[in-house]
């Protein structure tokens, strides 16, 4: 599956899923990412760490670690 690591920037993806466990899913959760949202991916850092997304109307850093745990469509 996709993460949203490899979502490039400009576009836009669907989360399907969220992995990883305890207070880092209810983290991302309270962040406003759940199934069934759109992100769009915004900028990504230089070193390629944090990504901005734009979720629910507002913008978003999320680390890449962070990011791996969201699976997308």
């Amino acid at each position: 599956m996709k993460t949203l690591k490899d979502v490039k920037v400009g576009e836009t993806a669907v989360v399907s899923k969220l992995t990883g466990e305890g207070a880092v899913k209810r983290r991302i959760m309270d962040m406003g990412v759940t199934k069934g949202t759109k992100i769009s991916v915004r900028k990504v850092a230089p070193l390629g760490d944090p990504i901005e997304v734009t979720v629910r109307g507002y913008e978003l850093s999320i680390r890449k670690a962070d990011a791996q745990m969201i699976l997308v469509e």
